[in-house]
């Protein structure tokens, strides 16, 4: 996965030029890339993906309460999946799921519900924009049946 990842990684590759040109990169971009595809490519379950994101929901603290984040960190980070997570698909899917949601090459939906938990779902086949069709229609359905989004 990731091998075939990295050989498609040309916006991936373009976007780390691109930031090495403004000084924020110390490293080979082209090592930095693979490093980034090989963590894209990791075998988790669904379960493993929902309990590692719960620190995001729950203002930075693990479930033990140690910060991971400080909470404007983990506010950042759950933007940052609300505007880009889902590709090319971010606006539309903020504004029909309202959660910060990030969707993944291998067909993963991981899906942070503040101030309440994480959801995850896996199925192919990923629809043109490269997120799972299936996935993200089972969080819509969960943040529906919830009613808990970041809007509400």
């Amino acid at each position: 996965m990731a091998k075939g990842e990295f050989a498609c990684a040309h916006r991936n590759l373009a976007a780390a030029h691109l930031m090495k040109s403004f000084g924020n990169f110390r490293n080979p971009v082209e090592d930095v890339v693979k490093a980034y595809c090989a963590q894209c490519a990791i075998a988790a379950s669904c379960k493993d993906l929902a309990v590692a994101a719960l620190f995001l929901a729950n203002g930075g603290a693990d479930l033990r309460m140690r910060n991971v984040l400080e909470a404007r960190q983990a506010q950042q980070v759950c933007a940052l999946m609300m505007s880009s997570g889902t590709y090319e698909a971010s606006g539309e899917t903020a504004f029909s799921i309202g959660l910060p949601i990030k969707s993944g090459v291998g067909g993963g939906v991981l899906a942070v519900i503040p101030r309440f938990g994480a959801v995850c779902s896996w199925s192919p086949p990923l629809d043109e924009k490269g997120n799972s069709v299936a996935g993200l229609k089972a969080i819509e359905l969960v943040a529906a049946e919830l009613d808990r989004t970041v809007f509400s």
